[in-house]
């Protein structure tokens, strides 16, 4: 009996050891153009290869994996706390619309934190991935678990979801008569469904999501262009500083004022949309075989 009580107070004292070396996490994320805080309806100038004045009606993406990063360049995960609503086992969601004005297609309720907890220590940086895990990235999402049963932010079982998704209305569209607007779907492209043999297999249209078919309604077994950015920032107080989405960064080599020719509108993220090149560079996606610092993401 004494020696089950003992035990039974070692492995107590343990668990409260462990529980005590746990640290709560929460990371702050903003969304920006230029040095302008993101809102719905906002007129910003100067933005792309145009200089076009855009109007954003839509600024929300997924990240998962978050990490802290320590002085000697290790990652420590963070564990996300389960709340129902943002956070679903590593993936978080950022929404900055309110859906007010043109973010019509968005929600009433914002987001901007991830928050969680992970080991006492010091830590110098952070790193996360921009996009969903393969995992969770190819299911039903009227089934998902909050925030993974968003509509508007899912394309099919088989593309999955759409990772980072900034819509807006822009100046020199308008006057050049062109289709109006510019979008930014970020997402996996050419996937396979499963048992799918051969080649990589888009979906839809040119822009590669398109009205869903029989295969796009089956889960992918792979995808040649998984387009999940992994995000870095190895100089970052965690507890003090504020991660920066930055629009017009991320638009800084892209012309916003005209779509490429029988293709969707902006950046689908097809490999041949010759709309996403300049973007995929700023989100250290690889580009022609060669992957340039990311640039959408700083800490301010």
């Amino acid at each position: 009996m004494r020696l089950i009580l003992a035990s039974l107070l070692l492995a107590t004292g343990l668990a409260l050891s462990a529980a005590a070396q746990e640290t709560p996490v929460t990371l702050t994320f903003a969304a920006q153009v230029g040095g302008e805080p993101f809102r719905c309806g906002g007129a910003y100038a100067d933005i792309g290869t145009t200089k076009s004045t855009v109007t954003p009606s839509d600024f929300r993406f997924y990240v998962s994996d978050v990490a802290l990063i320590r002085a000697d360049g290790t990652e420590q995960p963070v564990a996300l706390t389960q709340d129902q609503k943002w956070q679903y086992q590593t993936v978080a969601l950022l929404d900055f619309e309110d859906k007010t004005g043109p973010c019509s297609n968005g929600t009433a309720d914002t987001n901007a934190k991830v928050i969680g907890s992970a080991p006492a220590g010091a830590y110098t940086g952070l790193a996360f991935t921009l996009g969903v895990p393969f995992a969770l990235n190819h299911a039903d999402a009227t089934l998902a678990a909050s925030p993974l049963n968003l509509s508007t932010l899912f394309w099919n079982w088989l593309g999955g979801y759409k990772f980072l998704r900034i819509d807006m209305d822009t100046s020199g569209g308008a006057q050049a008569g062109k289709d109006r607007g510019f979008v930014i779907h970020l997402g996996s492209t050419a996937c396979q469904p499963a048992g799918a043999h051969g080649g990589g297999m888009p979906m839809g249209t040119a822009g590669g999501h398109g009205t869903p078919s029989g295969a796009a309604m089956q889960p992918a077994q792979s995808c040649a262009n998984p387009n999940r950015a992994r995000v870095v920032l190895p100089s970052l107080d965690p507890a003090k500083q504020v991660i920066l989405a930055d629009l017009k960064a991320l638009l800084s080599e892209t012309n916003v004022d005209v779509n490429q020719p029988e293709s969707a509108l902006g950046c689908m993220s097809a490999p041949t949309d010759g709309d996403c090149p300049g973007i995929f560079r700023a989100l250290g996606l690889p580009v022609g075989g060669s992957v340039a610092p990311q640039r959408f993401f700083r800490a301010s």
